[in-house]
């Protein structure tokens, strides 16, 4: 990671007190508070958690506010301090299946178990600011929330019944059990990389590139004609093996995002035809993440099913070291950085051809001038 070089303290230090002056803004308004971000930038906050990897809304509100709103350096200052904290211990996997959904969707059946539970979204609203909300506007008083809902039956679970989709883990079942996973903060990246890995670094990777390349497979750069099997936002409860009492401790509950994409697969020599699987996970609520995450996993997976790799969505090495907006950012940013005696090295390089080229034109103009 580059990082900015010393030198020059005192205007450094005046660059600090201009950002602190800018980043107040107007001392006539009153300061926004990380409360205030928490509750009403709550999406934002979402992401500065996800692509992070820190489930603390608190923290990442303060980010947002000394980041002025820029994303990428919110996400930075907290995965920075992410880097500060203790170890204790690996959480059990999160069992998404008990989830008291807020909101889930399914494209794929209009009728299923539990219904279709719409839940905060923008997807119906008119793309039309409302003046309303440039002042105090009225406050509405939001449906009461059913927090004693039963956990709905997962649209995969269905299609599995009937053995139409792939099994969601390969190793889940007593033959072949299934590997505990890896941490990709904690191991060099290595490729070919697991796949537990690679939803680890798609997790945790910019939103932006993940939805281009999600799109680039729609449009036939990595043809996986997807199904949003479903998509379903709510709380589940991270639990903790504590050796010394012998069972799994609750930590919590957090807010999550999971979408499951269900993709075509004509099938090969070892395997019948079904659908197959795509995955996004992320913290908060964030369906686009979700949705790209999946399309972009269920197009990583090429090689494993047989496929043909044609498109950059489905190169497992440029997707992933170019998924994380951190290290994108540090490495763009260092252009800023003093590269003096490089240039004038470039400069130096550039006169000598120049004038040699020059050499070689005058020489071959004279030849031309002898033969005529």
């Amino acid at each position: 990671m580059y990082v900015a070089v010393k030198g020059g303290e005192a205007a450094i230090a005046n660059a600090h007190k201009m950002l602190a002056d800018r980043r107040r803004g107007d001392r006539s308004l009153p300061s926004i508070t990380v409360e205030q971000i928490v509750e009403q930038l709550a999406l934002a906050v979402d992401r500065v958690m996800a692509e992070a990897s820190l489930y603390a809304p608190d923290l990442a509100a303060l980010a947002v506010k000394q980041a002025r709103g820029d994303m990428i350096e919110a996400i930075f200052l907290l995965r920075a301090y992410r880097t500060t904290l203790p170890r204790f211990g690996a959480s059990q996997p999160v069992e998404t299946g008990e989830m008291i959904a807020e909101r889930r969707v399914s494209a794929t059946y209009k009728d299923l178990p539990g219904g279709q539970v719409l839940g905060p979204t923008f997807d119906y609203t008119h793309r039309l600011l409302d003046p309303a909300l440039a002042g105090d506007e009225a406050v509405e008083t939001a449906p009461a929330r059913d927090s004693e809902g039963e956990p709905l039956t997962r649209v995969a679970d269905i299609l599995a019944q009937e053995d139409l989709i792939e099994r969601a883990f390969t190793g889940d079942s007593a033959e072949m059990p299934r590997e505990p996973s890896g941490d990709l903060t904690r191991e060099p990246m290595e490729f070919p990389m697991a796949r537990d890995l690679r939803l680890q670094a798609l997790a945790r990777g910019d939103e932006g590139f993940l939805l281009a390349l999600g799109y680039s497979t729609q449009r036939g750069y990595g043809r996986t004609h997807p199904f949003a099997g479903e998509i379903r936002i709510g709380e589940v409860e991270v639990e903790m093996d504590v050796p010394e009492l012998g069972f799994a401790v609750s930590l919590g509950r957090i807010r999550v995002t999971e979408c499951q994409m269900v993709n075509q697969f004509a099938g090969s020599a070892k395997l019948p035809p079904q659908f197959t699987r795509g995955y996004g996970l992320v913290f908060g609520q964030s369906e686009r993440k979700a949705m790209a995450m999946a399309l972009v996993d269920r197009s990583l997976r090429a090689g494993e099913l047989g496929e043909d790799r044609v498109a950059p969505a489905q190169d497992e090495e440029f997707v992933i070291s170019h998924a994380d907006n951190v290290q994108a950012t540090g490495f763009v940013e260092h252009l800023k950085l003093p590269h003096y005696v490089d240039f004038q090295a470039e400069l130096d390089l550039v006169r000598r051809m120049r004038a040699e080229f020059e050499v070689r034109q005058s020489r071959d103009h004279d030849t031309q001038e002898a033969a005529e």
